[in-house]
């Protein structure tokens, strides 16, 4: 397993278009993909348990990946937070 904390960087935060670009950049894995952020653990192939975060702008979020992919994974939900979702 490989993690890595990250900082939701866009200012509207994880509202749905980030957290479907979420959806969409983590299913292209075998790997599972978890979000931790304070108590809560989402699967990050999930745009629900994306979307129940509530991740801000300046929230922290543990990204977690473990698979035959994890460090690709982990790469590119590293890449998706730099990009602010490609919302910015």
């Amino acid at each position: 397993m490989v993690s890595k904390l990250l900082t939701v960087t866009n200012e509207a935060g994880i509202h749905a278009r980030p957290a479907a670009a979420v959806v969409e950049t983590c299913a292209r894995f075998k790997s599972a993909i978890h979000f931790v952020k304070g108590d809560i653990r989402a699967n990050a192939k999930s745009i629900m348990n994306i979307m129940l975060l509530a991740a801000e702008y300046g929230a922290e979020i543990l990204v977690e990946a473990d698979g035959p992919d994890e460090a690709e994974a982990l790469a590119a939900v590293e890449q998706l937070f730099a990009e602010r979702f490609r919302q910015e």
